[in-house]
């Protein structure tokens, strides 16, 4: 996970979105993956005060590995993508101050996408999407079906006049085939492993369809390994075969 070391914007505090961090981090937790933390800063990543808190939320901040990995996150320059299997931007409004433009994070995301990973981003979490270019020449939203925080929502909530941009016309602008729900429903869209979704309430749907394309992405390696020792077997047993014959 990616979190926003901003706190502040347009005068007032700011930071991540509890739940965008909490919800998924319960569903990666609970099919087995291991969850690290990384922020654009390093050290300890600022809660937007305006997050709500639930059950889950609660779990997450009494969660002893939890608290000691964001006490200490790595600053994104130092992550090595190769350790990894997913990537997903926690939203939040800090990351419309730091999240677009960061060399160190758009590397990352490029590099996890040309490798075949799972690239994933909630709510403002897809600003860390914008100008990211991949190894094809083509940025990682052209064409794409992506679905986040909205011009709409931002408005209703009075914050879009603070925002140095409006995230989704900035990722129509940059080719992004836009997907969005009434203002606060849940909206995941997938494409290919691209996965993005609208706010707040799509987090956790978010994090589901990450957990399912590794799930396939899984069972399809074994297939692949189980088949390539299926053939060696046939192999030995075809040579073990001519020998006795012989």
């Amino acid at each position: 996970m990616v979190l926003t070391s901003a706190d502040e914007i347009g005068g007032k505090p700011t930071g991540y979105t509890l739940s965008e961090a909490a919800h998924p981090w319960k569903v990666f937790r609970d099919a087995g993956h291991v969850v690290d933390f990384a922020s654009i800063a390093g050290g300890t990543p600022p809660i937007d005060p305006a997050s709500e808190h639930d059950e889950i939320t609660d779990e997450f901040e009494a969660d002893a590995t939890v608290q000691a990995g964001l006490t200490n996150t790595a600053k994104v320059e130092f992550v090595e993508t190769d350790q990894y299997d997913a990537v997903y931007l926690v939203g939040g409004h800090g990351t419309m101050v730091d999240f677009r433009g960061n060399e160190h994070l758009a590397r990352i995301v490029g590099e996890m996408a040309d490798s075949g990973a799972v690239v994933s981003a909630v709510c403002h979490g897809p600003s860390g999407l914008l100008d990211v270019e991949l190894a094809n020449g083509l940025r990682i939203v052209e064409g794409r079906k992506v679905s986040a925080f909205t011009d709409d929502e931002e408005r209703a909530i009075g914050l879009a006049p603070t925002m140095p941009f409006l995230l989704s016309s900035e990722l129509e602008a940059q080719g992004a085939v836009l997907v969005a729900a009434e203002p606060w429903a849940e909206q995941v869209s997938v494409d290919d492993l691209l996965v993005t979704g609208q706010n707040p309430a799509s987090a956790a749907g978010v994090a589901k369809e990450v957990v399912k394309i590794l799930t396939t992405l899984v069972r399809a390696e074994k297939a692949e390994e189980q088949a390539a020792s299926d053939e060696l077997r046939a192999e030995k047993d075809a040579e073990k075969a001519e020998e006795e014959q012989a």
